[in-house]
């Protein structure tokens, strides 16, 4: 991804799994503030609500959230989601920036089978599914009644802020389907997350509301784990257990290229390591 041409960017949330995925991967060589809630160096303490007219910054990323585990440790609703977007969308506006990137989800698409388009209709099956479905739609129709573009990433699993490589411990346990395999999910490396999400930023005047975030393909659970080094034991799936989720990347595709070890088992693993040697 090339140095020149990227705006100056505001990323919100920047203190979780994706936002130290983006420091390592960046470093200091992007024009980015790095927004905190609380006082930390490195990182600019500023709630999302407050006057943001003093900042300068093209293209707000918002990755702040509520995910399942958040929720079951904080009591924090879902629907926080959906505020802290229209946070994002408001603070862009009061800047005048140009474009918001909102984290959004694959679970939004459900349990819908086959390679899964952005085009297509989407049944979260979740609560956070849900929320982060309509954290969409209101976000982009705030966008547009202030005049400031939003794109919703649809992210498939990132290797290492993901429940099984970064949330992998001794015992874990894999569903094992009636085939023999395990789940399969489409996924991105750290490096790939990083760059991908670059080369968005470079390119806001001509991208579309949705845009599927993963690398092409999908991957068995087990077979990441083993290509990791990491033991793991088979359970038997249960009857709500979701096969496969395969995110369509052609819409990504026309932005950014991936390599074919990028989707491989092996090349996630090895993502995944040098992030946690640069953590």
């Amino acid at each position: 991804m090339p140095t020149h041409g990227f705006p100056p960017t505001i990323v919100l949330g920047a203190t979780g799994r994706l936002g130290g995925m983006l420091r390592a991967a960046w470093q200091d060589r992007f024009p980015v503030i790095w927004q905190a809630r609380h006082p930390r160096p490195g990182f600019l303490c500023l709630d999302p609500d407050a006057d943001a007219s003093a900042l300068s910054a093209q293209v707000v990323v918002c990755l702040a959230g509520v995910t399942p585990a958040t929720a079951a440790a904080t009591g924090c609703a879902m629907d926080l989601n959906v505020d802290l977007a229209l946070q994002a969308v408001r603070m862009a506006a009061g800047m005048g920036a140009d474009h918001v990137f909102l984290a959004s989800s694959a679970a939004v698409y459900g349990a819908a089978g086959g390679v899964l388009a952005e085009t297509g209709d989407c049944h979260p099956v979740s609560d956070y599914g849900r929320a982060k479905l309509r954290m969409e739609h209101e976000a982009r129709a705030l966008g547009r009644r202030m005049g400031v573009g939003v794109t919703a990433l649809r992210i498939g699993n990132v290797a290492g802020a993901d429940a099984i490589l970064g949330g992998w411990r001794a015992g874990m346990q894999i569903d094992r389907l009636s085939d023999g395999r395990t789940p399969r999910r489409s996924y991105i490396g750290p490096a790939c997350f990083a760059r991908a999400l670059g080369a968005l930023i470079c390119r806001t005047a001509d991208l579309p509301g949705v845009i599927n975030l993963s690398a092409p393909g999908a991957v068995e659970m087990g077979a990441l784990l083993d290509a990791a080094g990491l033991a793991w034991q088979p359970r038997e799936a249960g009857p709500g257990v979701i096969a496969e989720v395969e995110l369509s990347t052609r819409r990504l595709a026309r932005h950014v290229r991936f390599a074919p070890a990028d989707s491989s088992p092996e090349g996630l693993a090895a993502q995944f390591r040098d992030f946690q040697a640069m953590a």
